[in-house]
């Protein structure tokens, strides 16, 4: 029944994102002006979709090779749905034109995405680290390098051309120390729990 659930709910983030953008792209309403949505409207759904895609081809290769662990088959929706909730929320705070009217907005955006993102990613590759530490460390710089990525992205799509060149550097600084954060906890929070990882035995 969770299982189910799960996928349900992964489905709903996804489709909702998708028609936000697409609202985004092809009206002129005013919160999505010189924000990239002609690009986000591609770029959002293939990366929403490039985890589970690497995912299937993963799991496909072990189950043809017969190397296939019990419980590899299990689709991990509820990992997929927290990596695919960032950008539903990303997107539906500027359909409520959150980033321009709520002033915290953004710096929350980035830490509890960035904590979401991560936990999601974490419960993926974390399966076979049982050190509580190295676990830390692991979800952590992946989202400093997610971080850096993300950021150079939006600078690429809108920034350089936009009206926010002045105050971009230390945006930027901030967007990246908010995002390390919110990984951070994500590796404090997985760590703890030992979120997917797989006891070896001798």
């Amino acid at each position: 029944m969770k299982h189910r659930i799960a996928a349900v709910a992964t489905a709903v983030v996804l489709g909702a994102t998708i028609v936000q953008l697409a609202i985004g792209a092809f009206t002129d309403l005013p919160q999505f002006a010189g924000k990239g949505f002609g690009a986000r409207l591609w770029a959002y759904p293939a990366m929403m979709l490039l985890v589970p895609a690497i995912w299937w081809l993963v799991s496909r290769r072990r189950a043809a090779v017969g190397g296939a662990r019990a419980g590899d088959g299990a689709i991990p929706w509820a990992a997929f749905g927290l990596i695919m909730a960032p950008f539903l929320i990303d997107v539906t705070g500027n359909t409520l034109d959150l980033y321009d009217s709520v002033v915290w907005w953004d710096d929350a955006n980035h830490f509890v995405n960035w904590f979401l993102l991560n936990a999601g990613l974490g419960m993926l590759v974390l399966r076979r680290v049982g050190i509580a530490w190295v676990r830390v460390l692991l979800v952590t710089g992946l989202g400093a390098i997610l971080a850096i990525g993300w950021e150079v992205g939006e600078w690429y799509t809108f920034i350089r051309h936009g009206t926010e060149l002045d105050t971009a550097y230390q945006d930027t600084l901030g967007d990246e120390a908010l995002g390390t954060l919110g990984a951070l906890l994500a590796g404090l929070v997985l760590a703890r729990r030992g979120e997917g990882a797989t006891r070896h035995t001798s």
